[in-house]
């Protein structure tokens, strides 16, 4: 692309990629669509465990090519997790996908074709809400 913009500052012939196309209409289908041309059972789902930020990009890969990935980052540090979520939630904005917390350090990543009804509950947020209604309880019972 940059060498089409230095040609055409020059003057010179600037020639059509044949791929610019196919990008944007990849990531345009919709879910129906791909169903009634690729029929129900065309993806795969990963599971992946990454021991370095720079495995993100494997990730990412699978993703783009409309598999589903679950990733647990038990294997890594916290701010390594932070930052592979990080950079998956910007790939996952891109390919209109979604991203689903699962419980723990395990997360769901799915392209625009996958969809993911239904929600799980971590047992921390449990204790948590029973706490606090206990609190809200307590508060006044004297």
């Amino acid at each position: 692309m940059a060498l089409n913009n230095f040609k055409k500052f020059f003057g010179g012939d600037v020639e059509q990629e044949e791929n610019e196309g196919v990008d944007e209409e990849f990531y345009s289908t919709t879910r129906e669509t791909y169903k009634e041309e690729n029929g129900a059972g065309g993806s795969k789902m990963m599971l992946l465990e990454p021991r370095a930020y720079s495995e993100s990009t494997q990730i990412a890969d699978y993703l783009k090519a409309r598999n589903s990935v679950v990733v647990n980052l038990k294997r890594v540090t916290p701010e390594q997790a932070k930052r592979i979520v990080d950079f998956l939630s910007g790939t996952i904005y891109a390919i209109q996908g979604d991203l689903k917390h699962l419980g723990g350090s395990i997360w769901l990543c799915t392209p625009n074709n996958v969809t993911v009804d239904g929600k799980i509950t971590d047992d921390n947020a449990k204790k948590e809400e029973k706490e606090t209604k206990k609190e809200e309880d307590d508060e006044f019972n004297w």
